[in-house]
């Protein structure tokens, strides 16, 4: 089965919810498996809980069918976020168009080559969609 992850932050910001939007659209389109995923940073003290996370989801979007919702914690989002889409074998990736930002910058750091969907599609073998507001 086709899967689409999208990272989302909680609680849900406007950007968030955007990116969510797209990847409920893929996921429909595609007939495809949703995995909603957050990353619980070790250098914050907030920890969302994934039942938090379901709720969030669901007041805005209502109730999504085939659909999972993952709370990882990490050090670096983009490197979590990366082993769970690795992990997944996900097909689909969505970020939200700061999230391609934050990504850049990253990359602008260990390479000269800012360009995230492909850096990403190299490292994942998965289709990057990148989600405006």
């Amino acid at each position: 089965m086709t899967l689409v992850v999208v990272p989302v932050r909680y609680p849900l910001s406007e950007h968030s919810e955007a990116t969510l939007r797209r990847a409920i659209e893929l996921a429909e389109a595609e007939d495809a498996d949703l995995t909603v995923f957050h990353v619980n940073l070790y250098q914050k003290s907030r920890r969302v809980k994934r039942a938090e996370l379901k709720r969030a989801v669901e007041e805005t979007f209502g109730h999504l069918p085939n659909t999972r919702y993952v709370v990882r914690s990490g050090f670096l989002v983009e490197e979590t976020i990366l082993d769970e889409v690795a992990g997944e074998g996900a097909d689909y990736v969505v970020i939200g168009r700061k999230q391609a930002g934050r990504w850049r910058r990253m990359l602008r750091s260990i390479t000269d080559e800012p360009d995230v969907e492909g850096y990403l599609r190299e490292k994942l073998d998965c289709t990057v969609v990148t989600a405006s507001l």
